[in-house]
């Protein structure tokens, strides 16, 4: 006769602690997600997650560049959570592999300069 298997013995390894080798590999949202169903977010709670302006969040997404907005009601406008998290997860990969290039600041080599009276 077999006698079941313990619990701690079916779980998974242990995740790495904050400073271990392991622990920049973990992405920073879990891959599935823990309710059953697909969270949806409104503006206010957006930009807790995304501290971008209105506008150049709206810009991004007419070029593509972030999630698209839907709407629930003629007058409620929401963003997918899971997809929010995706873009987040996918710009800081992007900028740990140092894909994402952005000049600190203006280029100064296109300075015009106007003569003082």
């Amino acid at each position: 006769m077999q006698t079941p298997s313990s619990p701690s013995s079916e779980r998974s390894p242990a995740l790495p602690h904050p400073g271990a080798a392991r622990y920049s590999d973990l992405p920073q949202f879990p891959s599935k997600a823990p309710l059953p169903f697909r969270r949806t977010i409104r503006r206010h709670e957006l930009h807790q997650i995304v501290p971008l302006a209105e506008t150049t969040i709206y810009e991004m997404e007419q070029r593509g560049e972030f999630p698209l907005r839907f709407r629930l009601t003629p007058r409620c406008v929401v963003w997918d959570l899971e997809e929010v998290e995706a873009w987040i997860e996918s710009r800081k990969q992007d900028s740990r592999s140092a894909k994402l290039r952005t000049p600190i600041g203006p280029d100064v080599r296109q300075r015009q300069y106007r003569p003082v009276r």
